[in-house]
C-alpha cells in the first residue's frame, strides 16, 4: 500500500507558489489586455506574427521574401522546403519561413504568373518544383532594385548598434 505523504510546508509552499504565479499571469494578462486595446486604437489592421520583430517583419513586408524566393529559383527549380531551408541558411535563421507562409506564397507567385509548378510525380501528389517564368525573372530584377535599400539600412542599423554596445 503506498505511503499518503502528510500535508506540510512542503505542499503550503507549493499551494503559495501556485497562488502567486496565478496572482503574477492574472496581472501579465491585465498587460497584454491593455496592450491590445491600446494597439487597436492606433492602428486598424492586425499585425501579422512576423512583424513583432521590427528587422524580420520589416523584411516580410517589404517583399525580401519573394526576392529571395525568386533568386532560388533562378538557379533552377526549386520545392517549398528546399526554399525554407536555404532561406534559413542565407539569413542565419534570422528569416525563418514555416510552411503557413512558404506554400501560400508559391501558390500566390504562381497565380500571378511569376512561377510555374509541376508535381515531381503528376500521377500522385508528391513534391511540387516550381521554376520562374519570364514574368518572374521581370519581377526578380524588380525587387532586387526595390529591396537592397531596405537592406542596406538594416544592415547599417545592425552595425551601429554592435559599434555602440561592443566598441570598434
Amino acid at each position: 500500500m503506498p505511503q499518503r505523504r502528510k500535508s506540510g510546508t512542503g505542499t503550503k509552499r507549493r499551494r503559495d507558489a501556485t497562488r502567486k504565479a496565478v496572482a503574477q499571469t492574472s496581472r501579465i494578462s491585465d498587460a497584454r489586455e491593455a496592450a491590445r486595446t491600446l494597439d487597436s486604437k492606433r492602428e486598424a489592421r492586425p499585425r501579422a506574427p512576423g512583424d513583432r520583430d521590427p528587422f524580420t517583419g520589416e523584411l516580410r513586408r517589404r517583399g525580401v521574401l519573394p526576392m529571395l524566393v525568386l533568386h532560388f529559383m533562378s538557379d533552377g527549380p526549386s520545392y517549398g522546403n528546399a526554399l525554407m531551408e536555404q532561406i534559413s541558411a542565407v539569413t542565419a535563421g534570422v528569416l525563418q519561413v514555416n510552411p503557413n507562409t512558404m506554400y501560400p506564397l508559391l501558390r500566390q507567385l504562381e497565380e500571378q504568373g511569376l512561377v510555374h509548378g509541376e508535381w515531381e510525380h503528376p500521377e500522385r501528389r508528391s513534391r511540387r518544383y516550381y521554376s520562374l517564368t519570364d514574368a518572374g525573372r521581370r519581377e526578380y530584377r524588380r525587387l532586387v532594385k526595390e529591396v537592397r535599400p531596405l537592406l542596406e539600412s538594416i544592415g547599417r542599423s545592425i552595425e551601429e548598434i554592435v559599434r555602440e554596445v561592443y566598441g570598434k
